[in-house]
C-alpha cells in the first residue's frame, strides 16, 4: 500500500515497521497494528476499512485468510 512502513520506509521511525511486513503481508486484514488511515489497535475497528481496502480486495491478498478474516467465515 506504500505506506512507507516496510523495513526502511519512510514511516518507520514514526509508526515502526508494520506488524504485517513482510511475513503476513497478504493477510494484512488479520494483524492488529496496520496502517491503513490510522494504525488499527483493535480488530473491530479495522473490519470496515478492510472490505473498502483495495489490497484486501486484489487478487495479491491471501484468499485463504480473506475466508477467516476478523473471526468470521465470509
Amino acid at each position: 500500500m506504500r505506506c512507507g512502513r516496510e523495513a526502511g520506509g519512510e514511516n518507520v521511525d514514526k509508526f515502526g515497521v508494520c506488524p504485517a511486513y513482510p511475513f503476513h503481508g497478504q493477510q494484512c486484514a488479520n494483524v492488529i497494528g496496520t496502517f491503513c488511515d490510522r494504525v488499527k489497535v483493535l480488530q473491530t475497528s479495522k473490519h470496515e476499512d478492510c472490505q473498502e481496502c483495495p489490497f484486501y480486495n486484489s487478487m495479491h491478498f491471501d484468499e485463504n485468510a480473506r475466508r477467516f478474516t476478523l473471526g468470521k467465515r465470509i
